[in-house]
């Protein structure tokens, strides 16, 4: 080992001080550079992890927020379905009343018109038979007075008939 010590022309004084700046530099490297930067990577990472996850949650979130507002407008829908059913509904009741009231009244229009030409002709029937009466007892009279012959009873004819 010596021969090769002596080939390469090697110090142990030199070796060992560059052993030892090794050492140095590798401590000096590792404690400025190689820790903060690892550092740096490990924090990169756990935002990037952070915000994956967080965009999973939003995801997730808005996922549920578009499945609320279709479940609201389902049943927006479907209370304003109903909504219009129950106005139809109504509308054809009230409609239905109408009519029935309507039938009602023109009902009670023709009875009242009905009841009045039924009094009206029996006050003209009674008139009449009033003023047939009035009439009987006076031919009846005129022909007991005159009644003599049948040329006096065509003459007491022709005179109430005009009269």
């Amino acid at each position: 080992m010596e021969e090769l010590i002596k080939t390469f022309h090697i110090d142990y004084k030199i070796l060992i001080a560059q052993v030892v700046n090794f050492t140095i530099v590798l401590f000096v490297l590792y404690k400025f550079a190689y820790g903060p930067l690892l550092k740096a990577m490990n924090d990169r990472t756990k935002k990037i992890e952070k915000g994956l996850k967080d965009a999973e949650e939003v995801g997730k979130k808005l996922q549920e927020t578009e499945d609320r507002e279709k479940e609201v407008l389902t049943n927006a829908k479907r209370e304003a379905q109903s909504i219009i059913e129950s106005a139809e509904k109504t509308a054809l009741k009230n409609k239905e009343d109408l009519l029935e009231e309507a039938k009602k009244k023109s009902e009670e229009i023709v009875d009242n018109t009905r009841k009045q030409l039924e009094e009206e002709k029996k006050k003209m029937l009674s008139e009449i038979k009033s003023e047939v009466a009035d009439l009987v007892v006076a031919a009846t009279g005129k022909v007991i007075d005159e009644k003599m012959d049948d040329k006096k009873d065509k003459e007491i004819i022709e005179r109430s008939i005009k009269s």
